[in-house]
């Protein structure tokens, strides 16, 4: 990493990240919380209004995810309860269309397609677990996808809420050549990429192309 990609993300980058942060915190997560948790009493389901999973950060370091909870409470086990169903996913890069996908929850497909599941990850943003632009938090069985010097450039920047992979087709992007995106942003990291991604990120919401 150069002296000026790693000045620009321990001062510029980081600072846009408190101020995005905060600004989606008051902005986002707490009227979007205030409407999901009315939705999930209303409805009566089991379970926190979030969720959260283990997943890796910068240089290897774990930290939990949060998240609008859009599945079900007992989703892992649903899921692996099908094995043809949980060949699938694992097949198609850790993703289930919502149509064929038994875990959600009645708007856990809306939620996801508008992105507001990732909401709370504002407060990842804030904790510093995460920046608001980098490569996807990775999960432990993903990491296989990846060489070990791979592993390594990949963990060598703070994983994103979105980033290059994201705006580039997200769930309909597979691996390998997710790899390759996420590693192209790692190798390449700047404020133009990143005011590139920041401006597709919004198109992309707003037309929810790729959001599963």
């Amino acid at each position: 990493m150069t002296r000026s990609q790693t000045i620009y993300i321990k001062i510029i980058k980081r600072f846009f990240d408190i101020i995005i942060g905060l600004i989606g915190t008051v902005c986002l997560l707490f009227p979007s919380f205030i409407a999901i948790f009315a939705i999930y009493k209303y409805k009566k389901y089991d379970g926190s209004i979030f969720f959260t999973q283990d997943r890796f950060g910068k240089d290897g370091r774990p930290f939990k995810i949060i998240k609008f909870r859009s599945m079900v409470a007992n989703a892992e086990e649903l899921l692996k309860a099908d094995e043809a169903l949980y060949q699938k996913y694992i097949a198609n890069s850790y993703k289930l269309p919502p149509e064929e996908d038994p875990r959600l929850t009645s708007i856990g497909a809306f939620i996801r397609r508008t992105s507001i599941d990732e909401f709370p990850q504002f407060i990842n943003i804030l904790k510093g677990d995460m920046s608001f632009i980098g490569p996807r938090p990775i999960l432990a069985d993903e990491l296989s996808e990846y060489s070990l010097d791979q592993q390594k450039l990949l963990l060598s920047v703070k994983p994103g809420a979105t980033g290059w992979w994201q705006v580039s087709g997200r769930s309909e992007v597979y691996y390998p050549e997710r790899c390759e995106l996420e590693l192209y942003y790692a190798e390449n990291i700047s404020l133009k990429l990143d005011l590139t991604i920041m401006l597709l990120t919004v198109k992309k919401v707003l037309i929810g192309h790729g959001a599963h």
